[in-house]
């Protein structure tokens, strides 16, 4: 990028190895590249020798001299396994180069923990090799003194100084993960980086902490943990890969490597706190870092003193704050420090701003902030890949101009009630309005005018915001006066909410409208009125999607995978970094949808081979099966629709025989004639009937010292003992005959218990209740049937547990509530 001429030139293609997550992985200028024209690259040569180069190039007149090359620093990888390279590079104010390297290891058989096996044959699933071994330059930073002939000399201050037994004197950071980006504060020299972590979604019994990213801050040589620590120093344990036993967790303060693959000292530096951590899930010490993926970057720190006599430079509130960014979450904050560069507070950047995934950032010497971003998706030519130049604009900023209105559609005369509020200015001044409702003169200087749209027709409304320096911003806004927008309503002679076998379902459909007249006057087109009833297997997620020309949102399900992390990995049509949603469709069917529910929610590997998938425990399993149904439906058969009459008796039928848990919609629309100018206006009602299964672990209430666990592929209410309970509110008790219970029992315990079903209040009118006893080597899922006393109307119901074999004795574990109604005859 030639800043002079604001152009992209492609100045060389470098021949590289890409395999894995190998390839050019980082580029850095000299400091005095002004006179010798050095540039630094790391990079995979290609070939069958494993290794990354450190190399300096000649870079002149926008050409790079390929046969310049020195090669200052062999880097010994291996390319049997994937992952972790690394690669940054960077200078700091004192003219030393620092290099990044990532550990080098196979991550996918260590259930997103420490990835230490010390079996024969294993070394490439061994940290311990490369980022906790002392003579090894993986896992690490390194800092070297580039010389003049293409060689480099040792600095003091590193690790450990040249001639140590057992130790490589180019290290000056160790424990690192996969080190991707760093930075040099070019005036205090502190060294930042993000290491980006494993992927264990929560904390592991006798294993570990879970997956915590970082944001380290080095002012000294030391080693940061990997792969025995992670954050503030939480620990593993000492895992025993060939026993699957966990031995003691390791000590931060006196850590011994003694893996057979171990080259270096067994003695290692007492392990390093992070300076920012965070996981999948929400963050107890930094909150602001949200939720989600996680890949952390290290940008610069800031001074303005370094960018004198450039126009528009940042301004001094951004004077010694690091840049801290998020390749996962699209997000960049500023850190404040205090005096001894101690965290102190961080700050969203550009939070209105949308990133696709920043990975590298820099100031040039023009004072603008220059962000590469990577794309959307894992290994694609993303054609959202970008490099977008910042700059901060001095001086005053023009406000923005924005309207809103109570009603944009109606019959003359229409009276309508505006508002400026929404309007901003980022400078928070004062701001004047003018508005022009009916012709371009000022009709009103009001924040909240009100006015009446005396005769029919379009209007283009526009409101003048203007700051007082004069800047200013237009909005408009079309209003409609002449038709008014029907009405449509679904009327039920049973509102229960649910279906069964063979249920009549009693309907009518009215609709009103002020120029076309109503159905029930008999004035209605019934041609403009569609009334559907449409079965749809899977219809938690898909009835926007089954409905067509009827309804044409987008599903919920692929909304909330829109916005969430899973478009770096998967596409609808092809393998990203994982498989494509039509694969996945084509391999599971909808009963596996628990399971897909709790691999998406735990993350894990191995179905689709060696890639891991992060696991997710910020999702809720509610958001979450809405993303497996949307998935799992793009395989399945078209939703049945059937064309109704205005009114009318159904029998719903289309889900017998049908292994789902569906929904029927009833949807009426009505498209009027519209009037004069004015278009056509529709209206639409909907009804939703559920499949009759009320999954316990959704109970509008349960006690306090429930839980809810994943088993046999099923979410389940469990620790339910003597007296503990779950309530369903407002269930419709007309025709309810009965309720099945499912209940789950492990294995190896003793269960005899006794649920109650009652009425309002969990010492409530008794309904029914049943009673059981199970014992067995194997856990077991049973159904419980039990018989209701005749009622009626809506209640809350409540299940109440009762253990027989003792107050402390497990009573059970609740996977679901089936409803029977009785169905009457037509």
């Amino acid at each position: 990028y030639d800043l002079r001429q604001d152009s992209l030139y492609v100045v060389a293609q470098i021949p590289v190895f890409t395999g894995f997550e190998d390839g050019l992985l980082g580029i850095a200028a000299d400091p005095h590249y002004a006179e010798n024209h050095w540039i630094y690259m790391i990079y995979s040569p290609p070939g069958t020798e494993a290794k990354q180069h450190v190399s300096r190039f000649v870079f002149e007149n926008r050409k790079l001299d390929m046969d310049s090359e020195k090669v200052l620093l062999e880097i010994r990888t291996q390319r049997d396994q994937c992952c972790h390279s690394g690669g940054s590079l960077e200078f700091g104010p004192d003219g030393l180069l620092y290099i990044s390297t990532g550990d080098d290891t196979n991550p996918f058989a260590s259930n997103g923990f420490a990835p230490i096996d010390e079996r024969p044959g294993r070394k490439p699933w061994d940290a311990q090799r490369s980022s906790a071994n002392t003579n090894d330059l993986r896992g690490k930073i390194l800092r070297i003194k580039p010389e003049a002939d293409g060689t480099y000399s040792i600095p003091e201050g590193n690790l450990f100084p040249p001639g140590t037994p057992n130790t490589r004197p180019e290290i000056y950071v160790m424990g690192c993960r996969n080190p991707f980006r760093i930075s040099i504060d070019q005036k205090t020299n502190f060294l930042y980086w993000g290491d980006v972590g494993p992927d264990a979604g929560k904390d592991g019994e006798n294993r570990g902490p879970k997956g915590y990213d970082e944001l380290n801050q080095a002012r000294h040589a030391g080693f940061w943990g990997w792969p025995y620590t992670r954050g503030d120093n939480k620990a593993y344990f000492d895992y025993d890969f060939a026993t699957q036993t966990s031995g003691e967790r390791f000590k931060p303060e006196q850590l011994i490597n003694d893996s057979p693959n171990n080259t270096g000292l067994k003695e290692l530096p007492p392990a390093q706190k992070s300076f920012i951590w965070y996981s999948y899930d929400r963050s107890e010490e930094f909150p602001w870092t949200a939720t989600g993926g996680k890949n952390p970057m290290a940008g610069p720190v800031y001074y303005s003193e370094l960018f004198e006599g450039v126009k528009n430079r940042f301004p001094d509130y951004f004077n010694g704050k690091l840049f801290f960014y998020e390749w996962m979450r699209d997000w960049i904050f500023i850190i404040t420090m205090d005096e001894n560069h101690n965290f102190v507070k961080a700050e969203p950047f550009m939070q209105h701003s949308s990133f696709a995934n920043p990975m590298d950032m820099v100031f040039g010497k023009d004072g603008n902030l220059y962000l590469l971003e990577y794309g959307e998706k894992w290994f694609s030519q993303n054609l959202d890949a970008r490099l977008n130049k910042i700059e901060y604009v001095s001086g005053n900023r023009a406000p923005i101009a924005r309207i809103t209105s109570d009603v944009q559609v109606g019959p003359a005369p229409l009276t309508v009630q505006f508002s400026a509020a929404a309007s901003e200015d980022f400078d928070q001044e004062p701001l004047t309005y003018s508005w022009a409702f009916t012709s371009a003169k000022e009709q009103s200087t009001a924040l909240s005018p009100s006015f009446t749209f005396e005769k029919e027709g379009i209007y283009k409304v526009q409101l003048r915001v203007k700051d007082p320096s004069g800047q200013q911003d237009v909005a408009t806004q079309e209003i409609m006066v002449g038709n008014s927008p029907p009405e449509v309503r679904i009327e039920l002679a049973n509102a229960n909410p649910y279906y069964w076998d063979n249920r009549p379902l009693n309907y009518k459909v009215v609709v009103e409208d002020a120029e076309d007249g109503s159905t029930e006057a008999g004035t209605i087109d019934m041609e403009r009125l569609k009334v559907t009833l449409t079965y749809i297997p899977e219809g938690e997620d898909l009835v926007s999607a089954a409905l067509g020309h009827q309804q044409q949102s987008i599903p919920k399900g692929k909304t909330l995978i829109e916005g969430s992390d899973c478009k770096a990995c998967h596409a609808l049509d092809k393998k990203v970094n994982g498989p494509s949603y039509q694969d996945i469709a084509a391999k599971y069917s909808l009963t596996d949808t628990a399971f897909l529910v709790s691999k998406i929610i735990q993350g894990g590997s191995g179905v689709w081979g060696d890639n891991m998938m992060s696991a997710h425990p910020q999702l809720s399993r509610a958001d979450v099966h809405q993303m497996v149904s949307y998935i799992l439906q793009l395989n399945q058969a078209p939703a049945t629709a059937h064309l109704l009459p205005a009114a009318g008796t159904i029998r719903l039928t289309d889900h017998i025989g049908k292994e789902s848990t569906g929904k029927y919609v009833l949807l009426a629309s009505y498209r009027d004639k519209g009037k004069g100018d004015i278009a056509s206006l529709s209206a639409q009602q909907i009804v939703e009937l559920k499949y009759p299964r009320l999954e316990a672990e959704e109970a509008a209430e349960r006690s306090e010292d429930t839980n809810v666990f994943t088993a046999a592929n099923s979410s389940l209410l469990g620790n339910l003992k003597d007296g503990d309970y779950f309530m369903f509110d407002s269930l419709l008790l007309d025709q309810l005959q009965a309720v099945e219970l499912r209940l789950f029992f492990r294995r190896n315990a003793h269960y005899k218990g006794k649920v109650e079903v009652r009425l309002d209040r969990p010492d409530g009118p008794l309904l029914g209740h049943t009673q059981w006893t199970y014992q067995g080597s194997s856990p077991a899922q049973k159904t419980y049937r039990i018989p209701l006393k005749s009622n009626s109307g809506r209640h809350r119901v409540y299940f109440v547990f009762r253990s027989l074999g003792g107050a402390d004795q497990p009573g059970a574990n609740a996977d679901y509530v089936y409803l029977k109604y009785r169905t009457p005859n037509l």
